[in-house]
């Protein structure tokens, strides 16, 4: 009896510790992963939302001139793809995205909280999606009129009482 229950004991940390070394893995596929959990196709990849999450290869990640509006002025989701190759080596994407600020509605401080395997995967699933294409639009300040299509992100007016 004591030897079955050693035998699996052993086998189930032996279970855990594969199971930790296959997540800990840095890969492209483990970076297609992550930005599909960690909700970077949401705003990065045109038609993703629309489509239900369907994901189009050709458009993944290289950010959309659908701008997010709010009293902070315009901005678009950017291109990752271009960022990745614009960083020039892994080390320095990973730098990049530990110490980045951007304008909302980007939550980079999720990126910063990311593993660094994640963001050495992310990284890999960048690259390996080819041509970056071009950057989104500029950033339109407060109180000028975009030239794309903008969805309005404002907080609710209190009504005074």
């Amino acid at each position: 009896m004591k030897t079955s229950f050693r035998a699996a004991l052993a086998l189930g940390i032996a279970m855990a510790a594969a199971a930790h070394a296959h997540a800990a893995e840095v890969s492209a596929e483990r970076g297609a992963q992550v930005a599909i959990t960690g909700g970077c196709h949401d705003c990065h990849t045109a038609g993703y939302l629309e489509t239900g999450g369907k994901l189009d290869p050709a458009a993944a990640l290289k950010g959309t001139s659908l701008g997010w509006q709010g009293p902070w002025g315009t901005t678009y989701p950017a291109n990752l793809r271009l960022m990745a190759k614009e960083r020039g080596s892994e080390d320095a994407f990973v730098q990049y995205a530990k110490t980045f600020k951007a304008r909302p509605p980007m939550p980079y401080f999720n990126v910063h909280a990311m593993d660094e395997g994640d963001l050495r995967s992310l990284y890999q699933y960048l690259v390996s999606l080819g041509e970056p294409g071009d950057a989104p639009p500029e950033f339109v300040p407060p109180g000028q009129e975009p030239k794309t299509p903008y969805i309005v992100v404002a907080p609710p007016v209190m009504p005074k009482g």
